[in-house]
């Protein structure tokens, strides 16, 4: 059975305190759980919009609801809504979806990507027993709570090695640089979250790029060289590969 909790929604704008939950059955395999401090007319208004959305879908096909079709559902959702942060905190402009995925990445040249030192990535053409070295990530998706109108440049995502280790980018002397940056907190709480997240684009069948979504137009590359730094790049720098296949 497909189930979505808006509560997770509410956590994010910090409406977690003292509230009650309604569960709804739309539909067979759908239930939708409501988490709400007092009924308003905002909040009458939200739900009836998502119950509308997920309850399309079901008239369109007998099959279950896999977690992608709720996900998708809840994200134009969210597109259309303005969530009011509690008095005092810091307003949220992305919440978490309730996803994560393992991978390896390597490059349109057959390069993996791996750890030189702590705090480096590297893009090597690794040898038989050498596998072991690639850097395995976690991939978390965020969810916007707006988008501007035509502006839709893929799933935004954070790649992460270890629950304290994510690729990050600054601006350093006019040059976007990537880095992997140690943070202990949830990144959610950081007003500048937008350094950790990157649009996810897939082109073709598998060719997968990364676009820095506080540096629009930056993209994490490789150069064609081997044993080279992972960087960001501009898109048309012609010396640096910006596709990776995602395994």
């Amino acid at each position: 059975m497909s189930a979505f909790n808006f509560s997770d929604a509410l956590v994010v704008s910090g409406w977690r305190d003292g509230v009650e939950s309604e569960i709804f059955r739309l539909n067979e395999g759908l239930e939708l759980m409501v988490s709400h401090n007092r009924r308003t007319m905002q909040s009458v208004a939200l739900l009836v919009l998502g119950v509308n959305r997920m309850k399309k879908p079901l008239t369109q096909s007998d099959r279950k609801l896999s977690d992608d079709d709720v996900m998708n559902i809840i994200d134009s959702v969210v597109k259309e809504t303005v969530w009011p942060p509690t008095k005092g905190t810091k307003r949220r402009d992305f919440l978490r979806a309730n996803s994560e995925k393992a991978l390896t990445l390597c490059d349109n040249s057959q390069k993996d990507l791996v750890l030189s030192g702590e705090l480096q990535l590297q893009a090597i053409t690794l040898q038989g027993g050498n596998c072991h070295r690639k850097v395995n990530f976690k991939m978390s998706r965020y969810i916007p709570f707006s988008v501007p109108p035509g502006d839709s440049p893929g799933l935004i995502v954070v790649l992460s090695i270890n629950n304290n280790l994510y690729m990050s980018c600054r601006m350093e002397d006019d040059k976007v640089v990537l880095f992997l940056e140690q943070y202990h907190d949830d990144i959610l709480t950081d007003r500048d979250m937008e350094r950790f997240l990157f649009y996810r684009k897939t082109t073709g069948i598998s060719l997968t790029t990364f676009e820095s979504v506080k540096f629009r137009g930056w993209y994490i590359s490789t150069s064609q060289q081997e044993n080279q730094p992972v960087e960001l790049c501009k898109v048309d720098a012609a010396s640096r590969l910006t596709s990776f296949r995602v395994n």
